[in-house]
């Protein structure tokens, strides 16, 4: 009989041991993450060393993004938007396609651009080593650089002039594919989707305001926010339209956002003098 009892708990007991989810990233060890130390970025004719980033980290991002890369920092609870979680691998701002891992350049652009209405800050300061190898250190938290490479690049056609054409066109594309909804019909962040958003971890997220003067964080030339429709913003509501709109389509498109942000452009002038008015969420499609 205790012999019985004895094989009948090491049953259970691998039966509970087979039951318990298999180790997520965000459960990585300091162990796994010395295993992958050896990570490089390669921006131009810069490589940049993981090993060699460790202070430069302690002593700028640490205190956000936690010893173990994951947005647990001792700075976490005052922080809003809440840092990134390196461990998954997931970020915003890139020029490769929506799923796909951003590349070394997209990492060094970041770090040297900061977020706008974050804490994330400029760190122009560092020199473009000091860049590299903090890049570097961003890939050592996440395993998917161990099995994936970064995504190709979406092409960017050239820019076309600007025209009242365009912008009139734009507003089209802005109802069409509900850009309101989010955003508001005037760019203020109010539309009647705003205030349910969350990011892909249901912590809440703010749309993005034109309206408000603060730059777009992932960039605030026309290119820039162009690439935003193309790629979209991983981890948030923000999609990739790469399958909705045509390339003519995203810089109309661009050229109406303009005549709504409060900085000065040709867009913004031509627009005022078009009077163009607000999008109309009920009227039919393409009689805007």
């Amino acid at each position: 009989m205790p012999t019985r009892m004895w094989k009948w708990s090491l049953s259970l007991a691998a039966a509970a041991v087979l039951a318990l989810p298999a180790p997520s990233w965000g459960q990585l060890t300091q162990y796994d993450l010395e295993s992958r130390m050896g990570a490089e970025s390669h921006i131009g004719n810069v490589t940049g060393h993981a090993k060699d980033a460790k202070t430069a980290y302690r002593r700028y991002c640490v205190g956000c993004h936690g010893p173990l890369g994951d947005g647990n920092g001792e700075n976490f609870p005052w922080v809003d938007p809440k840092p990134r979680d390196f461990q998954l691998g997931v970020f915003k701002c890139r020029s490769t396609p929506t799923g796909t891992l951003p590349t070394d350049q997209d990492l060094f652009d970041t770090i040297g651009r900061g977020l706008d209405r974050s804490n994330m800050p400029q760190w122009d300061p560092l020199s473009n080593q000091d860049r590299a190898n903090l890049v570097a250190w961003v890939k050592h938290f996440s395993p998917r650089w161990t099995n994936e490479k970064s995504g190709t690049p979406i092409e960017i056609p050239a820019e076309p002039e600007v025209t009242a054409e365009r912008i009139k066109a734009g507003r089209d594309v802005f109802a069409r594919v509900q850009c309101w909804k989010c955003h508001g019909v005037l760019g203020q962040a109010n539309g009647p989707s705003a205030a349910t958003l969350t990011d892909d971890l249901g912590r809440p997220i703010a749309a993005y305001n034109f309206t408000e003067g603060s730059r777009p964080k992932c960039g605030d030339t026309d290119r820039d926010i162009y690439r935003i429709f193309m790629t979209g913003l991983d981890g948030t509501p923000m999609p990739s339209f790469a399958d909705n709109i045509k390339p003519d389509e995203a810089w109309d498109l661009v050229f109406y956002l303009r005549t709504l942000m409060s900085q000065p452009s040709k867009a913004k002038a031509m627009g005022k003098q078009l009077g163009l008015k607000p999008v109309d969420p009920n009227a039919p499609a393409g009689q805007q």
